[in-house]
């Protein structure tokens, strides 16, 4: 197993635990059209507990280059930002330095996702581990999580470009 050196510090990729992809889209009040959201959580599954992957997460968030508890970046404006976005026949598929993830998305994000021409991310280093693959998670519990203050205060936010094949 690679141990990825940072700056930052080291971690293993059995530590990160299981990363999800959730995603929405919902138009702001003082929008014409809908935002496409990414929500990128972990389990809280990794090898070592769920307090060593929340430290294992903000170390690969840190070295993609993005800000965990900073202010919004924008990684068409960012260079430094090593992640990515392809959004492709009912798929979005984010890539970063140790992570890859994809998220099977409705019609409608992948529409407001190509019509605004970037989405916004949340990274969350905070676990949520009863949102698990396979079972549904109601608009109720989304809110709960991606809106609790601790969880959006220890989260990285970026603006992603979206690419696409062709």
């Amino acid at each position: 197993m690679t141990t990825p050196q940072t700056s930052a510090g080291t971690f293993t990729l059995a530590q990160l635990g299981t990363q999800i992809l959730i995603g929405w889209s919902s138009r702001q009040p003082d929008a014409d059209q809908d935002t496409a959201y990414l929500l990128a959580y972990s389990l809280g599954d990794g090898q070592e507990g769920p307090e060593v992957g929340r430290e294992a997460l903000r170390i690969a968030l840190e070295r993609a280059g993005l800000q965990v508890g900073g202010p919004i970046q924008d990684a068409a404006e960012a260079p430094g930002i090593q992640v990515k976005l392809l959004v492709q026949a009912g798929q979005a598929v984010l890539t970063m330095p140790h992570l890859k993830a994809q998220y099977p998305a409705p019609a409608e994000w992948v529409a407001a996702a190509l019509a605004q021409g970037q989405v916004y991310g949340m990274f969350a280093t905070a676990p949520w581990p009863e949102a698990v693959p396979g079972q549904p998670v109601s608009e109720d519990q989304l809110r709960a999580f991606a809106a609790n203050e601790e969880v959006v205060r220890t989260a990285a936010h970026c603006l992603l470009p979206v690419r696409s094949i062709g």
